[in-house]
């Protein structure tokens, strides 16, 4: 079963990853904290649930767990230092499955994930609907949920990989986005990557977007990295 791990501390994600992948979960960590039910979606929609941090960077935990009810019954629990009996409540009423508090016991916190899986009747029920998640710019559009994308008429599927790399940068758009952020994003489970793997997926997806007639839509800033 697939857990989707979303906190902003490096040290508590490294050890829940290394203490769910013990317990035989695969686990997906979510280190970007801009449109967090967004990515969700798009890169793990058959997760079987979410451990969700309060207070992340970006939005709020409670702001997440209601995007991710819009469109999803996935179990969530609330994994957070805040205390307060009316951020229970709160995050309860929002949908969420459970509530617990760091430090977590690591026995307790497994037993608790399980609890909360076996009574989910449906694995990450995503809501029917002809709606697609879509991000346009210059002309471009990004279709999330059919991974492709679409100019004057023409589109082109993706791969994966292909789809996190616009995605990632439809995020930014404007920005500069890093090289090492962007391998970070897409390869954070292996080992080792060589550089020039990314450069080989961007090359690809260019010449995609020019099969549709969009040239130079992707921009390489020598010594920094890409942007749109």
């Amino acid at each position: 079963m697939q857990i989707v791990i979303v906190e902003d501390d490096e040290g508590i994600r490294k050890e829940l990853k290394r203490l769910l992948e013990n317990a035989f979960y695969q686990v997906t960590v979510i280190e970007s904290f801009t449109d967090v039910a967004g990515q969700i979606r798009v890169l793990c929609p058959a997760a079987d649930l979410v451990l969700l941090d309060l207070n992340l960077p970006g939005e709020s935990g409670f702001d997440v767990c209601r995007k991710l009810r819009e469109y999803s019954d996935i179990p969530i629990i609330f994994l957070t230092s805040r205390t307060d009996s009316m951020d229970e409540l709160t995050g309860i009423l929002n949908g969420a499955d459970d509530y617990i508090t760091k430090p977590f016991n690591p026995p307790i916190l497994l037993a608790r994930i399980g609890v909360v899986l076996k009574r989910t009747t449906s694995k990450n029920a995503v809501k029917s609907t002809n709606d697609t998640i879509h991000l346009e710019y210059k002309g471009v559009t990004l279709n999330l949920a059919g991974a492709y994308v679409e100019h004057a008429g023409k589109k082109t599927d993706l791969t994966k990989n292909e789809l996190k790399i616009l995605h990632l940068l439809y995020q930014k758009k404007g920005e500069i986005v890093p090289r090492m952020d962007m391998i970070e994003y897409l390869w954070d489970n292996e080992v080792f990557i060589d550089d020039n793997t990314l450069s080989v997926n961007v090359t690809r997806l260019r010449n995609k977007l020019s099969e549709i007639g969009v040239k130079d839509f992707i921009e390489t800033k020598r010594g920094m990295g890409y942007r749109i």
